[in-house]
């Protein structure tokens, strides 16, 4: 008896802790269109004869070369401009206002509050396709950058230097942060509550003013803020680009080629990847089965369900994090032995950016269906953001529509987003290997192992995508 009770209460627990539906991606049974085996070899036949195509094709550099070219001058001047400076940085101050305020005294059901759904959906989510399409667009309306530089323009007469940002910090503050943020999302079981969420954002805002306030405003929103290093790696893949005062366009993909090896880049695209897997592992069947043991014993211990499970989903998310490290170190290893002049780590900081498109491919696949139907949600919410029964916008009864798409569809559009990913980063590891190589034949041969681990990651992200549709 006291063990089924046990079971009972960990089984409670996992219901209510994250499995938030704002948190996740696909939910409910689809049946696939054809069998899973089918589209993971189809899958890997594709990344094969697209690396066989780059070793035969692409035979020089083509992404790391500058080359951008400009906009008209008057396009560059109207978006580049003070005032839109300040209305985009306007805008975003009033959204973090209005999600703090509408978390803290608004209604404390995720279903009814703004917070949860634009935090989780149209700001986290949301950004990621912008920054992909329309280049670092989050720049514009960063909240604390834009109350860090209006802070600063009133402090100017001030006769204080802001500290230089040590170098061999790089991008550990950003991991760090986008660790803490998937905690917040996936372990914590009161990640959907507004006012926890409000609280966090409270949080991460004093460190982070503080932190500008250290070494200035430029340098840590460039490597420590978490959110402008996340959306700004998915930006570099875009044909638009900013530079100072002009805009302009430049190839696709060219912005991570040219991304400079920082102390941290790993940290963060590790991050970026292993969050969102574990997230597809933690909401399928065979992490729910397997996890239930563990949990009941942790009850059995002493330890209250909900911290069971916590605990738990803690290591998982932990130990999900460092396999992917493993898997890309393994790849960086076999790289090195085209040329053992670089070291492990050099060779991990300059190949870490062709992994963004895998972590674009993962985050796409897997969130597509809660951008497209959550999303739906937004100006209702907004029109009654504190879920007090009010309808500023008109629109406070809007509802989802889910049918003007079909599992079926979704699932072919989440498998070419997964190996579309993949084929962009085999691209941009082969082009960063003739640059670090030289040659075409030792490119060729540094590259096998990169191969054999994106045909890892994409067999991981197509298992993953079928274990949320049967679960």
């Amino acid at each position: 008896m006291r063990r089924a009770a046990v079971l009972g209460a960990a089984v409670a627990a996992l219901l209510v802790a994250p499995a938030s539906a704002l948190a996740h991606g696909l939910v409910g049974k689809a049946d696939l269109p054809i069998p899973l085996w089918l589209f993971i070899w189809a899958a890997g036949a594709v990344l094969a004869v697209s690396f066989a195509g780059l070793a035969v094709a692409w035979s020089r550099p083509r992404l790391e070369e500058d080359r951008f070219r400009p906009l008209p001058d008057a396009v560059s001047r109207v978006l580049t401009s003070r005032a839109v400076e300040v209305v985009c940085g306007a805008v975003g101050v009033a959204l973090l206002m209005i999600v703090v305020l509408c978390g803290l005294v608004g209604a404390q059901v995720a279903g009814q509050s703004l917070t949860p759904t634009f935090v989780y959906v149209a700001f986290w989510l949301g950004f990621v396709p912008l920054s992909v399409l329309l280049g670092d667009v989050f720049a514009a309306f960063n909240p604390w950058r834009a109350v860090g530089r209006a802070v600063g323009r009133l402090l100017r007469r001030v006769d204080t230097e802001p500290l230089a940002y040590p170098a061999r910090l790089g991008y550990y503050p950003a991991a760090l942060g986008l660790l803490a943020f998937a905690a917040l999302e996936l372990i914590s079981a009161r990640g959907d509550r507004p006012a926890t969420i409000a609280t966090a954002t409270l949080v991460y805002s004093a460190a982070t003013w503080l932190a500008m306030a250290v070494y200035g405003v430029d340098a840590w929103t460039r490597r420590g803020e978490a959110f402008s290093v996340y959306f700004n790696l998915f930006s570099r893949m875009s044909v638009l680009e900013r530079r100072d005062r002009r805009i302009g366009v430049r190839p696709g993909l060219s912005g991570l080629a040219r991304q400079e090896p920082q102390p941290g880049i790993v940290a963060v695209v590790m991050v970026m990847i292993g969050t969102v897997t574990f997230d597809g592992v933690s909401f399928g069947q065979t992490w729910l089965k397997n996890t239930r043991g563990p949990i009941g014993s942790l009850i059995d211990a002493g330890l209250e369900p909900r911290y069971a499970v916590e605990l738990v989903y803690a290591l998982g998310m932990t130990a999900i994090v460092l396999v992917i490290i493993a898997l890309y170190q393994l790849a960086v290893a076999g790289a090195r032995t085209a040329d053992r002049s670089f070291t492990t780590r050099d060779l991990a900081r300059r190949f870490a950016p062709s992994l963004v498109p895998i972590a674009f491919a993962y985050v796409a696949a897997h969130y597509v269906s809660l951008l497209l139907f959550q999303g739906q949600l937004i100006l209702p919410l907004l029109s009654d953001p504190a879920g007090q029964g009010w309808d500023l916008l008109g629109v406070a009864d809007g509802d989802v529509n889910y049918s003007f798409i079909s599992p079926e569809t979704f699932w072919y559009l989440q498998t070419a987003l997964v190996v579309g990913g993949h084929v962009a980063a085999l691209a941009l590891a082969h082009d960063r290997a003739l640059v670090l190589f030289g040659d075409s034949r030792r490119a060729r041969r540094s590259q096998y192992w990169m191969l054999g681990v994106m045909v890892i990651f994409t067999v991981l992200a197509l298992w993953l995508l079928s274990e949320a549709a049967e679960g």
